[in-house]
């Protein structure tokens, strides 16, 4: 495999883990989103990946969680209903915590990659300079 498919393949790879990163972020940031009973819950967005036949990933598109999330019994939030229940996301943290370390090597992996292909090429033009 030449430097230049090396490159190509890290780059969608890092391109992939990017939008993983900025997903599982937003999940995150609203996971203790609390919402009327009359509306829907935060969405969590996932991400849906396709391998590429020439090697490296494509981002296909993105799932998202239920709209109706649960309902939390929590009497003295401005929000609750008649009942005293808000209703918040679907969010499993630790799920969203294990996904975010994944993402983050997967990311580093294709930096390292695309480090190491640069690398390879910045030797291959100073042994063909001298």
């Amino acid at each position: 495999m030449s430097a230049f498919e090396t490159l190509r393949i890290a780059n969608t790879a890092l391109g992939a883990h990017q939008v993983w990163l900025d997903a599982l972020a937003g999940n995150i940031a609203n996971a203790n989103t609390v919402r009327s009973t009359d509306q829907e819950a935060f969405r969590a967005t996932y991400v849906v990946f396709d391998p590429r036949g020439d090697g490296g990933v494509d981002v296909a598109g993105f799932a998202q969680s239920d709209p109706e999330g649960r309902m939390v019994h929590s009497p003295d939030h401005p929000l609750a209903d008649a009942d005293g229940y808000v209703r918040l996301p679907e969010i499993d943290m630790s799920a969203q915590m294990s996904q975010l370390v994944m993402a983050q090597r997967g990311y580093q992996a294709s930096v390292q990659v695309t480090k190491s292909a640069q690398d390879t090429y910045t030797a291959a033009l100073q042994i063909g300079a001298r």
